[in-house]
């Protein structure tokens, strides 16, 4: 990430801390009276606090992350304080995040970082004052800055997606377009490398023909789309970071007269996305699981303020599904009605 001048950071930490403030509107309080708790609440009684604080607020993934936590907590006789940076790569809000939770006292926080290495710092600073915190969906680096992580493989993901894209292509030989998320980042660089093991081929491998970032974005994935069909014409498998992109690269390929050509892969399991695969948007995506990822961090969170228990340390895998009307040979996957029943978002 970027900085600009001193006194421009400081105003950039000003407004990320005033942001976090206004994103308090999204907390839920928990069951039972906010004074006395219930006996397992911990020893002074009061109400166990779990933070989350989300890469965004709007992002449908962290939208359903945060319902689901709020949900967990509640049933867990739990208050949660949800916040999000202001935008995708919000390390500074982020940071802010932190300390305004641990202000307010919470027992733990998870979190989904925008920055793997750049939040450190602060999640140090939070752990140093007793405060237990988990990573969503996204790891840090290095993993045993936080005290668990709840997340997808992502580079399974990107594998099943690389093999499946392999095996659609009816044995013709690959050439390869992809449409990467943002440089540098850990869920981004896992899918991408997960994608090529899949494929059989190598960053380098001459079956590459062309690369583009998105952000994740539909409408940059659309552009990026159009960018490598004028470089590549002749491509026949996309590899893309997100069902957006997916979307966004499917527009570009629809408006070139390619749709026939290429074959579409895809992560993420939202229920728009699934839809796309029935429509034969995507020819495959595979689901996340953020209820999971959102249920087991403040089932952990709870444990610990509970009675000093700590999740296990390390990654934990909340799994991930292959979703396709078009199974390939040796490959697990699900159909779009298990899709349907299963989806988020």
């Amino acid at each position: 990430m970027m900085h600009g001048k001193p006194a421009q950071r400081l105003l950039v930490r000003a407004s990320a801390i005033a942001a976090a403030a206004l994103l308090l509107g999204t907390t839920a309080c928990s069951s039972g009276d906010g004074g006395t708790g219930d006996a397992g609440s911990g020893g002074s009684g009061d109400a166990i606090k779990v933070g989350l604080i989300t890469k965004t607020d709007s992002n449908p993934f962290f939208v359903k992350m945060r319902e689901s936590a709020q949900a967990a907590a509640e049933e867990n006789g739990a208050e949660l304080i949800a916040l999000a940076g202001a935008f995708d790569g919000d390390n500074e809000g982020q940071v802010a995040a932190i300390e305004n939770l641990v202000s307010q006292g919470v027992q733990g926080i998870m979190i989904t970082p925008n920055s793997s290495s750049g939040i450190l710092a602060a999640i140090k600073q939070a752990r140093d004052q007793g405060v237990i915190v988990v990573a969503l969906d996204t790891a840090t680096e290095p993993e045993d800055a936080v005290d668990a992580t709840f997340a997808t493989d992502n580079f399974a993901a990107g594998e099943a997606q690389g093999a499946w894209v392999k095996g659609s292509l009816g044995g013709a030989d690959p050439k390869v377009v992809m449409l990467d998320g943002t440089p540098g980042g850990t869920v981004d660089t896992f899918r991408h490398d997960g994608f090529l093991k899949g494929m059989g081929l190598q960053e380098d491998s001459p079956e590459v023909l062309g690369m583009e970032n998105t952000n994740g974005d539909q409408t940059k994935a659309q552009t990026a789309m159009e960018n490598l069909l004028q470089r590549a014409p002749e491509a026949n498998a996309l590899y893309t970071i997100n069902e957006p992109a997916a979307a966004g690269g499917f527009a570009a390929i629809k408006a070139a007269g390619k749709e026939d050509q290429i074959v579409i892969g895809s992560i993420d399991g939202s229920c728009t996305g699934v839809e796309n695969v029935e429509k034969g948007v995507i020819g495959a995506t595979v689901m996340q699981f953020p209820t999971k990822m959102a249920e087991q961090g403040v089932e952990a969170i709870v444990a610990y303020a509970k009675d000093g228990t700590k999740p296990k340390a390390g990654f934990n895998d909340t799994g991930s599904e292959l979703i396709t009307d078009q199974a390939v040979d040796g490959l697990d996957s699900k159909d779009t009605a298990w899709g349907a029943e299963n989806c988020w978002g």
